[in-house]
């Protein structure tokens, strides 16, 4: 039932969804007063959330800062977060990555720098209906390919949410106890929450973000003032990711 409400608060937390629906209203309101109402906050959030200047600095100031290479001392693992993958392409004869993807490139990165021993890779099927292969899975196919010894890769692959990803990490590590320090590798503005639940399931990792959403930012008229579509995206992933956040928080989860 929480994965589920999860995902409608997906859909609940989408400025778009907000401006079709102000849209509408103003269209079918027959309250002369109301449908200014209307068209004002639609207008009010065509504005700031195609604005990608407002976008980024708000997830800058959410997500972690990036950790340079040289403070990460080697470790016994790391954990690769899932949710990069994008299981929804066909044909299903090859793996195809959603953006984030660098995620799994700053794993192999830490990997091939000697911070770790062993990579973790945490994460079932987020969909609501499950597919063939997991996201586990098909990541740990790239990192095959990408010569890293099947020995070397432990799969996590039951795990739907943040909360599970580090329950189901720690029954893993039961079964390796020579695995003791931990680095956790996932999206930087996603770095809060996972670091709050491995923290409450007793593990202790060192956060290195990866998958940067924001960029630096830029005086030119085109960042400030040009509406862009890619920033109502921006703001629907912080919006839920804070909201998420809370609401573990809140559950304790966090």
């Amino acid at each position: 039932m929480f994965f589920v409400l999860s995902k409608v608060l997906d859909w609940a937390l989408m400025p778009a969804l907000w401006l079709v629906l102000l849209l509408l209203a103003a269209v079918l309101d027959r309250r002369a007063l109301w449908r200014r109402r209307w068209r004002l906050a639609a207008l009010a959030i065509a504005i700031i959330g195609t604005n990608l200047a407002l976008a980024n600095a708000a997830l800058l100031a959410w997500e972690l800062p990036p950790v340079p290479l040289s403070r990460i001392a080697p470790h016994d693992a790391g954990i690769l977060l899932t949710g990069i993958a994008n299981g929804k392409k066909s044909p299903h004869d090859r793996v195809y990555l959603s953006e984030g993807a660098d995620r799994l490139l700053h794993t192999l990165w830490l990997y091939r720098a000697g911070r770790i021993r062993y990579i973790i890779i945490s994460g079932g099927s987020g969909a609501l209906q499950g597919s063939q292969r997991t996201e586990a899975a098909e990541l740990a196919i790239l990192l095959r390919l990408a010569a890293v010894p099947t020995a070397n890769i432990l799969i996590e692959d039951r795990s739907r949410n943040t909360r599970e990803n580090a329950l189901f990490t720690r029954e893993l590590l039961q079964a390796h106890p020579d695995i003791k320090s931990l680095v956790l590798i996932t999206s930087a503005f996603h770095q809060r929450r996972a670091l709050g639940c491995f923290e409450k399931a007793g593990l202790h990792p060192t956060a290195f973000p990866a998958g940067f959403l924001t960029r630096d930012p830029s005086p030119t008229p085109d960042y400030w003032l040009v509406p862009n579509a890619q920033a109502l995206e921006r703001w629907t992933t912080l919006l839920h990711e804070v909201a998420g956040y809370l609401i573990y928080k809140l559950m304790g989860y966090c």
